[in-house]
């Protein structure tokens, strides 16, 4: 009987024998699967990335519960796995964090940091592959179809090797799925966190998809959850044993996907030019704010923002989305479609004015957030509105201010609306 492929994770070796530790370096770590040498999509994620970052910053961190996020008032953005046995969780309220966790470090996140180290990571990616798909700040998808003859070796100890060379020159640790496609990619690469390296094979997919919760499908949120439960569906295997026809006559669209992702199904490409599908700005506030001036002095700023990325990125937008969080945690969003394109803050600014105008109704509100979506090129923006006139004139003026402030910073040139008396707490990308 042949012997089943393995790789050690610690030294990158292939051993053939069947022992529990690695005959080169005597490590423990090896990962076997009798596919593991013909699969090729990889998903990598980054483990606690924030957090991990100020930990190999400051040593003193690294036996301590660590969380990245704003004061009592915000929410952590992530949290070292120390914290996360303790329960702290992304997206949960400081307060609640703190409350699980009272022994806990808590970092403000420095964006520009984590964004430098993001870019080092995804560009030894790119030295794998010119197939990589990043899907935020700190994961991607890889597909090393083909590569076998650049880097001697198949898909699987490139990865390791890769895995091996982000600790060792960059200072913070990843975790793997490999697998056939892009679903199951994703899903291996959250098996075994931290430092993981899971496979999900073809021969087993069906059986392995059967036992989980069909949340475990992306896009099945709790309202979906909710839905497929009411009509007996809980696991993904209640998903496998009903035709495609039944659910597609139950779910319509969401039916056909539900039941070819259950299945393992996704012909979805690794694809290195995906767009961003919007972009966006936020603060969450020291206190809570009910004042409409306020609300618009820090609405421009965040406008200013998000105008700028745009900019740089060569991107304009139809649809700009205002978020709102009230003091009692609910979520409002509001939406507009704008007559051209555009990139510029004081169109994005002006439209979100207006949304707030209608909400700002003496409610209280601990978050504002403004957004620019349904993307096209940069050339048409700003150019074709005929009730506004000087749109060129101020997209030259916009961009003179951003230059000025390109060389001399953010404060170097500021409009009058944009000054504010209180304090916020902390601004998430």
């Amino acid at each position: 009987m042949p012997a089943v492929p393995a790789i050690c994770l610690d030294c990158s070796a292939q051993p053939l024998e069947a022992g529990l530790r690695c005959p080169s370096c005597g490590g423990p770590r090896l990962i076997r699967h009798p596919e593991l040498l013909s699969l090729s999509i990889a998903h990598i994620d980054c483990d606690a990335f924030y957090a991990a970052i100020e930990k190999r910053d400051d040593p003193s961190l690294a036996d301590r519960p660590v969380i990245i996020g704003g004061g009592r008032r915000g929410v952590v953005s992530t949290a070292c796995y120390i914290a996360r046995i303790n329960g702290v969780r992304s997206a949960m309220p400081m307060f609640k964090a703190l409350k699980a966790c009272p022994d806990a470090v808590v970092i403000r996140p420095n964006m520009q940091k984590y964004v430098a180290v993001g870019r080092e990571v995804r560009g030894l990616m790119q030295e794998l592959t010119p197939l990589v798909e990043p899907m935020s700040i700190d994961e991607a998808f890889l597909d090393l179809t083909g590569t076998e003859g650049v880097h001697k070796m198949a898909p699987a100890g490139t990865l390791v090797r890769f895995a091996r060379r982000v600790e060792a020159e960059i200072g913070i640790s990843v975790s793997i799925g490999l697998s056939h496609n892009k679903f199951l990619a994703k899903i291996a690469s959250d098996l075994k966190k931290p430092r993981g390296f899971s496979v999900i094979g073809r021969a087993e997919t069906m059986a392995f998809l059967k036992a989980k919760p069909v949340g475990t499908i992306f896009g099945v949120g709790t309202a979906m959850q909710n839905r497929l439960a009411s009509d007996g569906i809980r696991l993904i295997g209640d998903l496998q044993s009903r035709s495609e026809a039944d659910l597609a006559r139950a779910y319509g669209s969401q039916g056909i996907r539900l039941s070819r992702l259950s299945r393992g199904l996704d012909d979805r490409l690794v694809s290195p030019n995906r767009a961003a599908k919007s972009v966006s700005s936020e603060t969450t506030f020291n206190d809570d704010i009910s004042d409409p001036e306020e609300l618009n002095r820090i609405l421009w700023g965040l406008s200013e923002k998000v105008s700028r990325r745009l900019k740089k990125a060569d991107l304009s937008g139809r649809t700009i989305t205002l978020k709102l969080k009230t003091a009692g945690f609910r979520i409002l969003t509001r939406s507009q479609t704008v007559s051209a394109p555009t990139q510029l803050a004081d169109r994005i600014f002006d439209a979100g004015r207006r949304m707030l105008l209608d909400a700002a109704d003496g409610t209280r509100f601990r978050l504002i957030g403004i957004g620019v979506s349904e993307f096209g090129p940069e050339a048409p923006a700003d150019l074709t509105d005929l009730i506004d006139p000087g749109p060129a004139r101020r997209a030259a003026a916009e961009r003179a201010v951003d230059a000025v402030r390109d060389r001399f910073g953010d404060a170097a040139v500021q409009r009058g609306i944009g000054f504010t008396s209180r304090p916020l707490k902390r601004q998430a990308d």
